[in-house]
């Protein structure tokens, strides 16, 4: 790869991880050709961004920018996860198939301006996606109603119980 190849990677790179809400690095030493293809396969369902990088021009492209601190994770062999609006998603994944591929192991990664360890990035992947939230709190709105109606019905059945007897 010459300078100017290197210097576009780079750019591309930089330009992809601004206004992300969290970046994953993950290493995948030893990790098959078909299990790539898997994990990558379901990213790109996701929508979740998948690349493997060089540390030295990853270090470059958060260079300057608030994911400077991210530099100390791009070591050995190192792939990094993002998606444009869902901050949980892309550590979820991976930690999902780190289950199956022990290969795969988060090294961290970037939340809201701070930089996470291994752990750090293991609580990301805990967290409830967009779509989990929005059911949960779906959920929450309608049990009032929901419980009202079983109250009401639970009168009825009563009265027209007694009424028999």
């Amino acid at each position: 790869m010459n300078r100017e190849q290197k210097s576009q990677v780079v750019d591309r790179l930089s330009g992809a991880l601004q206004g992300v809400p969290s970046v994953v690095v993950a290493g995948f030493s030893g990790l098959t050709v078909e299990a790539t293809d898997l994990l990558r396969s379901e990213m790109r369902k996701a929508g979740v961004s998948y690349e493997v990088v060089k540390n030295t021009l990853a270090k470059r492209a958060v260079a300057g920018t608030d994911k400077e601190g991210m530099g100390e994770l791009f070591k050995g062999n190192t792939a990094i996860a993002f998606h444009d609006e869902d901050p949980a998603i892309a550590a979820k994944i991976l930690k999902k198939y780190s289950k199956d591929y022990p290969a795969i192991v988060l090294k961290g990664g970037w939340i809201g301006g701070e930089v996470l360890d291994e752990k750090g990035a293991e609580r990301l992947s805990a967290l409830l996606s967009k779509d989990e939230l929005r059911a949960k709190f779906l959920c929450l709105l309608n049990e009032p109603a929901t419980c009202l109606a079983r109250l009401i019905q639970a009168k009825a059945d009563q009265d027209a119980g007694g009424a028999e007897a």
